[in-house]
């Protein structure tokens, strides 16, 4: 699927946090904690220019945040609106988000996720990532993997 991503707008910064509490609230009913992104500053990280968002019909449909680290690119929240799941917005993201890596430098790129968002482990999985450790930081038990980029 090809679509626009483009950086986040200080104006898109209530339609971000409207889809990022659509597409993480059935978590808060699986553990009783508010999810990483739903507590996350998004002036700041867009401010900051690491909020990417994918457009469709008009509307952000999906949106990234990627924040660079020594050793890898961390991608730190992908959220599609899920009224759009199954339309290949994620996987648009995803790939944006390997192609900002290698533009940058990295041979890889990072993210976590809950082990509650088992769904999420499985995808992570199909598409060459590879668990590196789980650790519980903020009252979050978390997956975290590393997929090693190619030129």
């Amino acid at each position: 699927m090809t679509l626009p991503i483009r950086s986040a707008r200080p104006e898109d910064r209530a339609a971000i946090e409207a889809l990022v509490h659509a597409a993480y609230s059935p978590y808060v009913a699986r553990n009783g904690l508010l999810p990483g992104p739903m507590r996350d500053d998004y002036g700041q990280l867009i401010g900051e220019g690491r909020v990417h968002v994918a457009e469709a019909d008009g509307a952000i449909a999906g949106l990234l945040v990627l924040l660079p680290q020594d050793d890898a690119l961390l991608l730190d929240n992908v959220a599609v609106d899920p009224a759009r799941h199954g339309t290949g917005i994620g996987r648009a993201l995803l790939l944006f988000a390997e192609e900002s890596a290698r533009a940058a430098g990295y041979g890889a790129i990072r993210l976590y996720t809950q082990e509650i968002m088992v769904e999420n482990v499985a995808l992570y999985s199909r598409i060459g990532y590879r668990e590196t450790h789980r650790a519980e930081e903020k009252g979050l038990k978390r997956i975290y993997m590393l997929k090693t980029l190619t030129a």
